[in-house]
């Protein structure tokens, strides 16, 4: 898998993010208008007239370009609404990268949202098409699926299964406390390790805090082009690599797949470090926003991003490597464990964070000097899901 990407090609001059959290007196159309309004005040030299176009993720918050158009009264610009499961807000990005690269805009906003709350189920909602019954994995819900990503870890790598269950407990610990200084974070205070470990369980061995929030919430990201970048800003962010892909779908039925690994991410972590010219992710790499909607995906994330050793992953997130002052910050803002996971926002959010790192505003969470970020989202299951990972940077070059 190869593209020719487009490596300081666009830049990202002005974002905005809301609070992720229980929004119950905002609607999705408040949620977009709140997120946008941040971008514009927080870059006076940008005007809504100044955009020409808008791609929206949603997965159930709304249908087609009105969703974005009304709320905003735009006049008459084009809106193009994209859905690609929790990948979504990721898709808008890309979509909208390359529509600025190709010359056809010049400056274009990518939004995502959801309301997630006002559904009344504590989950995700969705209507799955109609199938030939094949699909076994869509029996089972999202943390029971996931859940089988740790036995099967243990069993193929030899690891006891308290020193598994340690490491996803350091893995909510973190980003618990990574979001207990995050003031938009949906969950703001720590969790001891023995409140994680003695939490309800919600399926399998992931209990309560081993899974992502659900939450209402809206993040945007103004591209243009790199050569204007500093008419907008003086602190832009450059997008290095973009990649996107999707899997066959076959991991259910197909007997060699064995749950320690996301092929999906594998091939666009790859894609994307050969478009960025990373050759190295653990010492290029100066922080990671990943998609930890459990404690297990982080950590097998960890191996298939390349941070860790196939097998090894466990024993650097127990020696503290992917913590705030390790080796690899991951999840800084807290991930969609504690920052909240409104589907169609959490892959814009997550460029955010790497905005506000890159311009010393993150407040007690800044780290120091950081010049390249990964944001990696996945949208399905393992075996089958669709998975972006972006490679940003404070620099041209």
């Amino acid at each position: 898998m190869s593209s020719r990407g487009i490596r300081d090609r666009v830049a990202v001059v002005a974002m905005g993010c809301t609070p992720f959290g229980e929004h119950w007196d905002r609607s999705a159309d408040d949620l977009v208008v709140e997120a946008t309004e941040e971008l514009y005040a927080n870059n006076p030299r940008i005007s809504r007239d100044d955009v020409d176009a808008y791609w929206l993720a949603t997965l159930g918050s709304g249908q087609s370009g009105l969703t974005l158009s009304k709320p905003l009264a735009l006049d008459y610009k084009p809106v193009t609404r994209v859905e690609n499961y929790c990948a979504s807000g990721s898709e808008a990005f890309r979509n909208a990268c390359y529509a600025v690269a190709s010359g056809a805009y010049d400056r274009v906003m990518a939004v995502g949202v959801e309301k997630l709350k006002d559904s009344g189920f504590s989950g995700l909602l969705r209507g799955d098409p109609p199938a030939d019954g094949t699909a076994a994995e869509l029996s089972l819900t999202a943390p029971a699926a996931f859940s089988l990503l740790d036995p099967a870890y243990c069993a193929r790598y030899g690891v006891d299964p308290s020193d598994f269950r340690q490491a996803m407990t350091h893995i909510a610990w973190k980003n618990h406390h990574n979001g207990a200084l995050n003031s938009k974070a949906q969950f703001r205070s720590e969790v001891s390790k023995e409140k994680i470990e003695s939490a309800p369980l919600v399926a399998g061995r992931l209990g309560v805090f081993d899974c992502s929030g659900v939450s209402d919430g809206a993040a945007c990201a103004l591209i243009v082009r790199a050569e204007d970048a500093y008419l907008y800003t003086d602190t832009p962010m450059y997008v290095k690599g973009l990649s996107l892909a999707a899997g066959p779908a076959r991991g259910a039925t197909d007997p060699d797949y064995d749950y320690t690994t996301f092929p999906e991410v594998v091939r666009s972590a790859q894609d994307a470090y050969d478009q960025a010219g990373i050759t190295d992710p653990r010492t290029q790499i100066s922080l990671a926003e990943v998609h930890d909607c459990f404690t297990p995906t982080e950590l097998v994330l960890m191996e298939d991003l390349g941070f860790s050793e196939r097998g090894e992953g466990w024993k650097d997130v127990l020696n503290g490597d992917f913590e705030l002052g390790g080796r690899l910050p991951v999840n800084p803002d807290g991930g969609l464990k504690s920052f909240g996971h409104p589907v169609g926002a959490s892959g814009l959010r997550m460029l955010y964070e790497a905005w506000l790192q890159f311009r010393g505003e993150a407040g007690e969470r800044q780290l120091e000097g950081p010049r390249t970020a990964l944001t990696h989202n996945l949208g399905g299951r393992p075996g089958s899901c669709v998975s972006f990972v972006s490679v940003v940077g404070s620099e041209l070059g």
